[in-house]
């Protein structure tokens, strides 16, 4: 077999198809390989360069790999499809896999360690359980409803409409009955949630990048951790400005011709981030209406001019751009300079 010099790997559950090429870019490897025999296989490879989309898996894969000496590179999936060629199935997709990874100005994804992962799993969690708390809350209103009890909007309007329903005998036994059920649910699910934010806050205690990005008007606990547990490298971001558009938070070109069209944000990258980001900042567009805090020139121009839900959006990008300039040198926030009159923050 010829020297490979590059191989792209699609995994699955259960199959792994290899397409490796050799220093003149001929395929010299066609391999499809069972779960239990990848680490094998390679271990008895040359060490080469492998290309992975990053995908479910994908960063254990890449750290097993890297510890039998090979070099391994994580692809975005959509970075990938362009160089798929038609009739899609796995030898295609390691091939254009194989292609996309030797493209010079290809973009990677850091590959993250187990701690780095057991932090987002933590973050990952949390974001779970309050999607079941809202849901398990929203039947409980729905169901109490239909025998014609209500409650105020509020996670705290929950407990006592449960108490109310348990008292009240014109609701068929059944239905209290499940409803109790569904009390229990609710009340196991509050406990849990408590007990994965004070594990959020002590990870945020501990990390000195988490504490500082938390000093950032419109940056609590929840979104500094979010944003240091989601960029393990920041640096890989050319600029503050290349990390917003990341994060979506850049409106769509549609331009030709000399002529420039905008649109909405593209909404790309991690969604749970983005959104932290722009309910920070409108918290602060709020304490600005009313009076409170300190307020940047800056904000208050763009408020006169735009609509509050854009300037949320607006300022969510500075903050963003702001959140990587303090993870990249390693500075303190300062709002005087930072949140000024400048729109430069990278």
């Amino acid at each position: 077999m010829e020297q490979i010099i590059r191989i792209g790997m699609d995994t699955s559950k259960h199959i792994f198809q290899l397409h490796g090429v050799d220093a003149a870019e001929q395929p010299v490897l066609r391999k499809r390989l069972r779960r239990g025999e990848v680490l094998g296989f390679f271990a008895k490879l040359p060490s080469t360069v492998i290309g992975i989309e990053a995908c479910g898996a994908a960063h254990y894969w890449a750290r097993e790999l890297n510890q039998l000496g090979h070099e391994v590179k994580l692809i975005a999936p959509q970075l990938v499809k362009p160089y798929v060629t038609r009739n899609k199935n796995d030898g295609r997709d390691a091939d254009g896999l194989c292609e996309a990874m030797s493209r010079p100005r290809m973009r990677f994804v850091p590959v993250k360690t187990a701690e780095q992962q057991a932090a987002l799993m933590l973050a990952g969690v949390r974001q779970h359980q309050i999607a079941r708390r809202t849901q398990l809350g929203n039947a409980i209103r729905g169901y109490a409803a239909e025998f014609g009890l209500t409650a105020a909007k509020g996670l705290d309007k929950i407990e006592p409409l449960l108490a109310e329903i348990a008292q009240d005998e014109t609701v068929p036994a059944l239905a209290r009955e499940l409803l109790a059920f569904q009390g229990r649910d609710y009340a196991r699910l509050q406990i849990e949630l408590k007990a994965i934010e004070v594990k959020l806050r002590a990870w945020h205690r501990a990390n000195a990048d988490s504490r500082r990005l938390a000093t950032i008007p419109g940056i609590g606990p929840v979104g500094a951790t979010s944003l240091v547990m989601k960029t393990p490298d920041p640096r890989a971001f050319p600029s503050g400005r290349h990390f917003a558009a990341w994060l979506g938070l850049t409106p769509k070109d549609h331009s030709t011709a000399g002529k420039t069209r905008l649109g909405r944000i593209t909404r790309a990258g991690d969604e749970m981030l983005r959104s932290v980001l722009v309910a920070g900042a409108t918290a602060v567009i709020q304490q600005v209406r009313r009076g409170r805090g300190h307020t940047s020139p800056w904000l208050i121009a763009l408020l006169k001019r735009k609509p509050p839900k854009l300037a949320a959006v607006a300022l969510a990008n500075k903050i963003a751009r702001i959140a990587w300039k303090l993870m990249v040198t390693g500075e303190s926030y300062d709002g005087a300079r930072m949140l000024g009159a400048s729109a430069s923050a990278a």
